[in-house]
C-alpha cells in the first residue's frame, strides 16, 4: 500500500471513530425510543458496471420499504432515468454524497464546499429536488466538513451499523449476521444500491421478512426515523 492510501486509510479511520468532531452536528443514529431502523443506500461512481443494483431497487418497491439514497454528483450525472425513477417513489428518500467521492479531510473549506454542493445544487435545478441529506464520502470528515455542512444548511448522516457489503470475501450471512448483531431502535444502517454489493439484494430479503420482524424493527427513512418520537410506530 502506497503512502498515499495510508494516509486516506487514517483519516478514514478518524473520521468514524472520533466522536469529539463535530459530534453535536453529525448524525449516526435515530431515537432510541422509535422502533424504526433507517436502510441507506450510497450510489457512488464505480469504474466497472452499471453502477445501479436494479434487483436491488426493484425489491424494494415491490415490497414497498422505505430507503434513502445518498447520491454522488458523478453518479447523477451518468443515471438520470435511475434519478428521476427513485425520485418519484414516494416511500423513498434521496440525499447527496459528494461531487466526485473525493476525500474531504484532504481538501481545504473552498474545495469541500463545492464538493458538497455541487450534487445538492444539481439535483435542485435539474430535478426540482431539494437534498437537506448529506453523507461524506467515505464516512471521512473533519471539522471543516462540519462547518460547511451546516453552512449550507445540510443534515449531516453517518451510520452505526455499517454493513460490509462491498467486501467481496463476505457472504450474504455474514453480513446479515453483523447487521443483526447491532441493529436496535433508531439505528442507520450504511449499504450499496451502486452494484458494488454483491449480496445486498439478498440480504435486504432476509432482514426485511426475518430478523428485523423478529427484533419488532419497521424500515423507515431517515427523516422518518429522525421524527419518531413514539415508542410505537
Amino acid at each position: 500500500m502506497s503512502l498515499r492510501s495510508w494516509v486516506f486509510l487514517f483519516i478514514g479511520i478518524i473520521g468514524l471513530v472520533a466522536p469529539q468532531i463535530g459530534s453535536a452536528q453529525v448524525i449516526k443514529s435515530g431515537p432510541p425510543s422509535c422502533p424504526g431502523i433507517a436502510l441507506t443506500f450510497d450510489l457512488c461512481p464505480v469504474r466497472k458496471g452499471t453502477g445501479y443494483d436494479q434487483a436491488l431497487v426493484d425489491y424494494l418497491i415491490q415490497h414497498r420499504i422505505p430507503a434513502t439514497f445518498f447520491m454522488s454528483g458523478k453518479w447523477i450525472a451518468k443515471h438520470d432515468a435511475e434519478v428521476e425513477h427513485l425520485l418519484g417513489i414516494e416511500f423513498f428518500e434521496v440525499g447527496t454524497h459528494g461531487e466526485v467521492h473525493a476525500h474531504l479531510p484532504m481538501q481545504n473549506a473552498d474545495e469541500q464546499r463545492q464538493e458538497i454542493h455541487r450534487p445538492v445544487r444539481f439535483l435542485n435545478e435539474q430535478y426540482a429536488h431539494d437534498a437537506i441529506l448529506f453523507r461524506p464520502p467515505y464516512g471521512e470528515y473533519n471539522d471543516i466538513t462540519v462547518d460547511v455542512v451546516k453552512q449550507l444548511g445540510l443534515r449531516f448522516i453517518q451510520w452505526n451499523i455499517e454493513s460490509g457489503d462491498p467486501d467481496p470475501t463476505l457472504s450474504a450471512e455474514q453480513i446479515l449476521a453483523r447487521i443483526e448483531k447491532r441493529a436496535k431502535p433508531g439505528s442507520i444502517v450504511v449499504l450499496h444500491a451502486n452494484g458494488k454489493g454483491k449480496q445486498t439484494r439478498e440480504v435486504i430479503e432476509h432482514l426485511t421478512t426475518d430478523v428485523l420482524p423478529r427484533k419488532a424493527l419497521k424500515p423507515m427513512t431517515v427523516s422518518d426515523l429522525l421524527a419518531c418520537k413514539q415508542k410505537n410506530p
